[in-house]
């Protein structure tokens, strides 16, 4: 038996309540049904399935097609189309939404169950291949030259690189869900006030290089470290900001070959 579910998405009742039994007889669950795009798009939200069957040509505004792109802009899940046109123009629109699959109607069980369990298979290997490149990229990140956090668009601390750590005196595990002001503590040193949220300013103003002027990290243990702070924004498929990353560097031995240098030339001015 599988724990997989699936939502069907066909304006036939007689046709959905087959499919629906059939896909119980596999095991599978259909945790909800929709004869729309419209109601495609919202049940997707509140059933969470691990794959659509949809069918092409709904009533409604809009078609299958229409749904399915809505729904791969906005969510991870698998679609198979359930057809009964085969026009080159519907196959060149459908493709543009990346589908798992294509099942002509009128189509038998064991059809129907190969392409469902080829969609999940691949489905599968994809998210293999997703944890192999995250796990890449945090290898890369821990062993970046700067410190590093990422936060999502609330502020709240998502990942610490150990260079992070290691200048903040918190553990990633000190520090995930927490607010950045609350690990990442700067001010400015002319005055020791609060320097700007970093992460409020890549909010409002994009990347920045440069934080305040004279800018220290007043670490756990109360250690001063002046720093440089570049900040960025993260953004998803739809470029919208979903969060910052902020990076930032110990600038103290430049700041000491510049205080020796001042000295020099007043010496010998």
């Amino acid at each position: 038996m599988t724990n997989e579910r699936i939502m069907i998405v066909e304006d036939e009742k007689i046709v959905a309540l087959d499919i629906k039994d059939s896909l119980e007889h596999f095991g599978y669950s259909v945790p909800c049904m929709a004869a729309s795009g419209e109601d495609a798009i919202k049940f997707v939200e509140e059933c969470h399935p691990d794959l659509i069957l949809m069918d092409i040509v709904l009533k409604g505004k809009i078609d299958g097609i229409d749904a399915a792109n809505a729904i791969h802009q906005n969510y991870d899940i698998p679609v198979i189309y359930l057809t009964a046109y085969s026009d080159e123009r519907t196959l060149q629109r459908a493709k543009l939404t990346e589908p798992f699959g294509h099942i002509l109607k009128p189509f038998d069980e064991r059809e129907l169950r190969t392409n469902i369990e080829i969609a999940l298979y691949k489905r599968e290997k994809e998210k293999e291949k997703l944890f192999d490149h995250e796990k890449w990229i945090t290898s890369l990140l821990n062993n970046f030259g700067d410190a590093i956090i990422s936060t999502d668009n609330s502020g709240t601390i998502k990942y610490m690189n150990p260079l992070a750590q290691a200048l903040t005196g918190y553990t990633q595990e000190d520090a995930l869900g927490q607010k950045i002001g609350k690990i990442f503590n700067v001010v400015c040193d002319d005055n020791g006030k609060c320097a700007q949220d970093p992460t409020a300013k890549v909010l409002r103003e994009g990347a920045f290089f440069g934080l305040d002027e004279n800018t220290m990290l007043i670490s756990k243990d109360n250690t001063c470290i002046p720093l440089d702070i570049i900040g960025s924004p993260i953004t998803n498929k739809k470029a919208e900001v979903i969060g910052t990353v902020i990076i930032f560097y110990d600038i103290t031995e430049r700041k000491n070959i510049e205080k020796s240098f001042r000295c020099f030339e007043v010496a010998y001015s």
